[in-house]
Protein backbone atom coordinates (compact mmCIF):
# COMPACT_ATOMS: atom_id res chain seq x y z
CA UNK A 1 0.00 0.00 0.00
CA UNK A 2 1.13 3.37 -1.17
CA UNK A 3 2.50 5.30 2.37
CA UNK A 4 0.00 8.91 2.26
CA UNK A 5 2.20 12.15 2.92
CA UNK A 6 1.78 13.78 5.99
CA UNK A 7 -1.06 16.46 6.54
CA UNK A 8 1.28 18.74 6.86
CA UNK A 9 2.97 18.34 3.93
CA UNK A 10 -0.61 17.88 1.96
CA UNK A 11 -1.78 21.20 3.78
CA UNK A 12 1.18 23.39 2.80
CA UNK A 13 0.63 22.28 -0.50
CA UNK A 14 -2.62 22.96 -0.84
CA UNK A 15 -1.79 26.83 0.90
CA UNK A 16 0.93 26.66 -1.77
CA UNK A 17 -1.84 26.47 -4.50
CA UNK A 18 -4.06 28.37 -3.12
CA UNK A 19 -1.67 31.25 -2.76
CA UNK A 20 -0.51 30.59 -6.75
CA UNK A 21 -4.38 30.71 -7.58
CA UNK A 22 -4.96 33.93 -5.70
CA UNK A 23 -1.36 35.93 -7.17
CA UNK A 24 -2.75 34.66 -10.89
CA UNK A 25 -6.81 36.07 -9.94
CA UNK A 26 -4.79 39.54 -8.83
CA UNK A 27 -3.11 39.87 -11.83
CA UNK A 28 -6.08 38.96 -13.68
CA UNK A 29 -7.83 42.03 -12.51
CA UNK A 30 -5.30 44.33 -12.47
CA UNK A 31 -5.53 43.65 -16.18
CA UNK A 32 -9.10 43.96 -16.00
CA UNK A 33 -8.72 47.41 -14.07
CA UNK A 34 -6.37 47.96 -17.37
CA UNK A 35 -9.66 47.03 -19.90
CA UNK A 36 -12.32 49.11 -18.06
CA UNK A 37 -9.86 52.19 -18.00
CA UNK A 38 -9.21 52.18 -21.72
CA UNK A 39 -13.27 51.47 -22.44
CA UNK A 40 -13.96 54.84 -19.96
CA UNK A 41 -11.43 56.81 -22.26
CA UNK A 42 -13.40 55.05 -25.47
CA UNK A 43 -16.41 56.50 -24.16
CA UNK A 44 -14.95 59.84 -23.00
CA UNK A 45 -13.80 60.11 -26.73
CA UNK A 46 -16.66 59.05 -28.14
CA UNK A 47 -18.65 61.90 -26.71
CA UNK A 48 -16.30 64.41 -27.77
CA UNK A 49 -15.96 63.03 -31.26
CA UNK A 50 -20.25 63.16 -31.21
CA UNK A 51 -19.49 67.01 -30.07
CA UNK A 52 -17.16 67.58 -32.66
CA UNK A 53 -19.22 66.26 -35.01
CA UNK A 54 -22.56 68.07 -33.84
CA UNK A 55 -20.40 71.15 -34.16
CA UNK A 56 -19.32 70.27 -38.30
CA UNK A 57 -22.95 69.04 -39.06
CA UNK A 58 -25.24 71.62 -37.73
CA UNK A 59 -22.52 75.00 -36.94
CA UNK A 60 -24.60 77.01 -39.33
CA UNK A 61 -27.92 76.89 -37.46
CA UNK A 62 -29.14 80.14 -36.16
CA UNK A 63 -28.36 81.26 -33.29
CA UNK A 64 -24.61 80.54 -33.24
CA UNK A 65 -24.32 79.77 -29.58
CA UNK A 66 -26.63 76.84 -29.86
CA UNK A 67 -24.65 74.17 -31.81
CA UNK A 68 -21.66 75.28 -29.89
CA UNK A 69 -23.30 74.65 -26.85
CA UNK A 70 -24.51 71.58 -27.56
CA UNK A 71 -20.99 69.93 -28.86
CA UNK A 72 -19.60 71.82 -25.45
CA UNK A 73 -22.20 70.09 -23.66
CA UNK A 74 -20.68 66.70 -25.40
CA UNK A 75 -17.25 67.87 -24.53
CA UNK A 76 -17.71 68.47 -21.03
CA UNK A 77 -19.42 65.31 -20.94
CA UNK A 78 -16.07 63.52 -22.22
CA UNK A 79 -14.01 64.65 -19.77
CA UNK A 80 -15.86 64.22 -16.90
CA UNK A 81 -15.70 60.31 -18.29
CA UNK A 82 -11.69 61.08 -18.54
CA UNK A 83 -11.59 61.77 -15.39
CA UNK A 84 -13.63 59.21 -13.53
CA UNK A 85 -11.87 56.77 -15.21
CA UNK A 86 -8.84 57.98 -13.92
CA UNK A 87 -9.50 58.07 -10.63
CA UNK A 88 -11.28 54.74 -10.51
CA UNK A 89 -8.67 53.29 -12.48
CA UNK A 90 -5.87 54.86 -10.05
CA UNK A 91 -7.74 53.96 -7.22
CA UNK A 92 -7.94 50.02 -8.11
CA UNK A 93 -4.35 50.14 -9.13
CA UNK A 94 -3.01 51.07 -5.62
CA UNK A 95 -5.33 48.62 -3.73
CA UNK A 96 -3.56 45.42 -5.50
CA UNK A 97 -0.52 43.99 -6.09
CA UNK A 98 1.01 42.64 -9.37
CA UNK A 99 2.55 39.16 -9.00
CA UNK A 100 3.59 38.31 -12.64
CA UNK A 101 1.78 40.87 -14.90
CA UNK A 102 3.58 44.82 -15.75
CA UNK A 103 0.43 47.19 -14.37
CA UNK A 104 -0.11 50.60 -15.87
CA UNK A 105 1.23 53.05 -13.11
CA UNK A 106 -1.14 55.13 -11.66
CA UNK A 107 0.86 57.89 -12.99
CA UNK A 108 0.81 57.44 -16.35
CA UNK A 109 -2.88 56.89 -16.37
CA UNK A 110 -3.48 60.43 -14.85
CA UNK A 111 -0.89 61.49 -17.72
CA UNK A 112 -3.55 60.15 -20.75
CA UNK A 113 -6.62 60.94 -19.40
CA UNK A 114 -5.00 64.75 -18.64
CA UNK A 115 -4.42 64.71 -22.31
CA UNK A 116 -7.67 63.85 -23.19
CA UNK A 117 -8.79 66.33 -21.08
CA UNK A 118 -6.58 68.71 -22.23
CA UNK A 119 -7.55 67.71 -26.00
CA UNK A 120 -11.28 68.14 -25.13
CA UNK A 121 -10.67 71.61 -23.92
CA UNK A 122 -8.64 72.69 -26.73
CA UNK A 123 -11.51 71.99 -28.88
CA UNK A 124 -14.16 73.76 -26.67
CA UNK A 125 -11.88 76.83 -27.01
CA UNK A 126 -11.67 76.07 -30.56
CA UNK A 127 -15.06 75.70 -31.20
CA UNK A 128 -16.16 79.21 -30.00
CA UNK A 129 -13.37 81.09 -31.30
CA UNK A 130 -14.56 80.31 -34.89
CA UNK A 131 -15.85 82.16 -36.61
CA UNK A 132 -19.03 80.30 -38.80
CA UNK A 133 -20.44 84.00 -40.33
CA UNK A 134 -18.82 83.31 -43.46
Amino acid sequence: MAEEPPSNALANERTSLAEDRTEWAEDRTIMANERTFAGWMRTGLAAVGIGLGFNALFGKLEPLWVPKAIATLFMIIGIFIFWVAQRNGCAVQVRLSSHQATPVKPTNMRIISGLMGSGAIGLIIAIWAMNFSS
